[in-house]
C-alpha cells in the first residue's frame, strides 16, 4: 500500500490528473468505475493462477497499482493469447496486458503505451540438446520440431527466420511444455524470461535457455486505436512507474528472485 500511495502522489505531482473528458475509453472506465484488462492467465511470470485462486504475475500487479490511481475496481479478463488484441477492437476490455510486444503489424489496429519491459526471443530446450540448437541456422532446419503460442510474436520469429523447421502452435505455455517434456519437440520457442521461469518451474527436467535472446523486443500495454489520450495517459503513467523505481522492483520480484513459485505450486 505504501508503494500505490507513493506511485499516486507522485503521478499527481507531475499533472496526470485523468479527467473524464480525456477520451472516450476513459470516460467509460471511470463512469463505469471498472477497467477491464486483458490477458492470458496462464504466462508465467506475467500472468498466473495461485494456488489461492487469485491471479498473480508481473502485469497483474501493474494492473493492480493502475486500478488503485485511477480508483476503480479491476476486472481481469482471460482469454486465449490469439483473441486478446481483437477483444480491444470489440469492446470485451478496455487494454491488454499479456507480454505483448509492439510490432508493425500489431500497430495497425491497437495502439501502444510506452515499454515498461524489454525482453526477446529464446529456446527452451533440454540442456543435451543446447549445443545442436543454440544458433538460428541449426535451428531452421526440416528435422527439427519448434512449438510457440499461437498468434504470438514467436510464431512470427519462427516462420520468417526459421522456415525450414516444423512449427506446431498451442494456445497456452503448459501445453508447450509437456510437449518438450515428452519429445515430441525440439525446443519451445518463447521469450526469455519466460524460458527462464520454465526452468525454475521444472527443476528436475534438465531444461536450459540461451544467455542472450536472439531478438530485442519491447513489451507494453496495448490500448484501443487513434486514442491519442488514453495513449498519453498510459506511456506518462509507466515512465512515471519507472522513474521512482517501481518497474526495477517488479523486475526484480518476478524475474530476479523465485520465491513467488511456491504461491503457485
Amino acid at each position: 500500500m505504501k508503494k500505490i500511495s507513493l506511485i499516486i502522489s507522485f503521478i499527481v505531482l507531475i499533472g496526470l490528473n485523468v479527467s473524464a473528458q480525456d477520451s472516450s475509453v476513459l470516460e467509460r472506465i471511470l463512469k463505469k468505475g471498472e477497467i477491464r484488462v486483458g490477458m492470458t492467465g496462464n504466462q508465467p511470470p506475467y500472468s498466473m493462477d495461485a494456488k489461492s485462486g487469485e491471479m498473480i504475475g508481473y502485469e497483474v500487479d501493474l494492473a493492480i497499482m493502475l486500478a488503485a490511481y485511477m480508483k476503480v475496481e479491476l476486472k481481469l479478463v482471460k482469454m486465449p493469447f490469439k483473441k486478446l488484441l481483437s477483444s480491444i477492437e470489440s469492446g470485451k476490455v478496455d487494454i491488454v496486458m499479456s507480454g505483448i510486444s509492439i510490432t508493425p503489424r500489431r500497430n495497425l489496429t491497437v495502439q501502444f503505451a510506452s515499454p515498461y519491459l524489454i525482453t526477446g526471443k529464446s529456446i527452451l530446450v533440454k540442456d543435451f540438446n543446447l549445443e545442436a540448437l543454440n544458433s538460428e541456422e541449426k535451428l531452421n532446419q526440416p528435422g527439427v520440431t519448434l512449438v510457440a503460442l499461437d498468434g504470438s510474436t514467436s510464431e512470427d520469429f519462427v516462420k520468417s527466420r526459421l522456415p525450414n523447421a516444423k512449427l506446431t502452435l498451442v494456445k497456452n505455455y503448459d501445453i508447450a511444455i509437456q510437449m518438450l517434456k515428452s519429445g515430441n519437440v525440439k525446443a519451445l520457442v518463447a521469450d526469455i524470461e519466460v524460458c527462464q521461469v520454465a526452468i525454475l518451474k521444472n527443476i528436475g527436467s534438465n531444461f536450459t535457455t540461451l544467455e542472450e535472446p536472439f531478438t530485442i523486443e519491447p513489451i507494453s500495454m496495448a490500448l484501443p486505436s487513434g486514442d491519442q489520450p488514453m495513449e498519453n495517459f498510459m506511456s506518462n503513467y509507466f515512465t512515471s512507474l519507472r522513474m521512482i523505481g517501481i518497474l526495477d522492483a517488479l523486475d526484480l520480484k518476478w524475474f530476479g528472485d523465485g520465491s513467488w513459485l511456491m504461491e503457485i505450486e
